[in-house]
């Protein structure tokens, strides 16, 4: 943000001719909704996955503070904008976390089912955007940019319960079962108590993106954005805290993102109120798994992958300055 101070510091210094710039600071307060996802992409079974995770974030309330440097005037003046935003979540419980595994080599069906109580533990993510504005006839703004994001989340599955289902000869499923009954003819179930499963995903995102905001309902005021790109990365960590305890790392990437959202402000003097609904969603990523083995990490033969849908509702105080 430094750095971006000083490139638009001339313009802000050249206040006579009109080229005005400030600052604005915005305590924000919300929560998201919806889910993170693990999968273990298969390689000799007939599932569309090996494995399935599914942990809920519902919801996850958050505290947070965004800094914006702009054109004072940009309903009038063309100019550049930049953003830096901060958000960390409370912990608490946030839903359940399905696991499900697709194991037969003969087909599709379920083999196992498990569901626990999932705690996130933390939520931390950093926005920041650079970009430019250009108003239409006093009445509108078109924004571009380019935004960039990183995002943290870290979960924790308890108690809960396992559901498998038997092999063809009836007996308790093993690590060697390849061929199954149905997950519903006569399965084995086992009651689990304490923590079972805890996951990590660190996700980098970078995207264009364009605003089209309205100023001609003034004190109101409208925005509609949307961000899209291939540009994804998540990198997760993965503990099996069952015996014999695992641990697995992934690496994976290009999963199509893309953010729309929509804002609405009524602004009185030098504060203005914003309530902005936005839903965050990277689609299935693919990259490289590693399990812990002794003091190191083998390259399993599975593919990893990672996704996540996050809607966000949020409440900004903007001072302006």
């Amino acid at each position: 943000m430094f750095f971006t101070f000083a490139f638009f510091h001339p313009a802000y210094s050249q206040s006579a001719d009109g080229r005005s710039y400030g600052f604005s600071l915005s305590p924000q307060a919300g929560f998201i909704y919806g889910q993170v996802f693990e999968y273990v992409y298969p390689t000799d079974t007939k599932g569309e996955f090996l494995s399935e995770l599914t942990w809920d974030m519902k919801p996850v309330f958050y505290l947070g503070l965004k800094l914006d440097f702009a054109k004072k005037d940009e309903i009038n003046e063309a100019g550049f904008f930049s953003s830096l935003s901060f958000k960390a979540g409370i912990p608490g419980d946030s839903g359940y976390l399905e696991d499900r595994d697709w194991q037969s080599i003969e087909n599709s069906a379920l083999t196992n089912f498990s569901s626990h109580t999932n705690k996130t533990r933390s939520f931390f993510s950093l926005d920041a955007a650079l970009g430019f504005s250009v108003p239409i006839k006093s009445i509108a703004i078109i924004k571009t940019f380019i935004s960039g994001s990183w995002m943290h989340f870290a979960f924790t599955g308890r108690d809960g319960y396992i559901k498998y289902a038997r092999d063809k000869n009836g007996n308790h499923q093993t690590s060697g079962s390849t061929t199954f009954l149905h997950i519903d003819n006569n399965p084995r179930i086992e009651s689990l108590y304490g923590d079972v499963i805890s996951y990590k995903q660190n996700w980098l995102l970078l995207s264009p993106g364009i605003t089209i905001g309205t100023r001609m309902f003034h004190p109101f005021s409208f925005d509609l954005s949307l961000k899209i790109s291939l540009i994804t990365y998540c990198y997760s960590v993965d503990d099996h805290l069952l015996h014999p305890p695992r641990t697995y790392l992934d690496f994976t990437r290009i999963g199509l993102y893309y953010e729309p959202s929509v804002c609405i402000m009524y602004s009185f003097k030098r504060i203005d109120h914003l309530l902005e609904f936005s839903w965050k969603n990277v689609g299935r990523t693919t990259g490289e798994s590693y399990q812990k083995i002794y003091y190191g990490y083998g390259l399993i033969p599975n593919k990893a992958g990672a996704a996540l849908s996050l809607m966000d509702l949020r409440y900004m105080l903007r001072i302006r300055f």
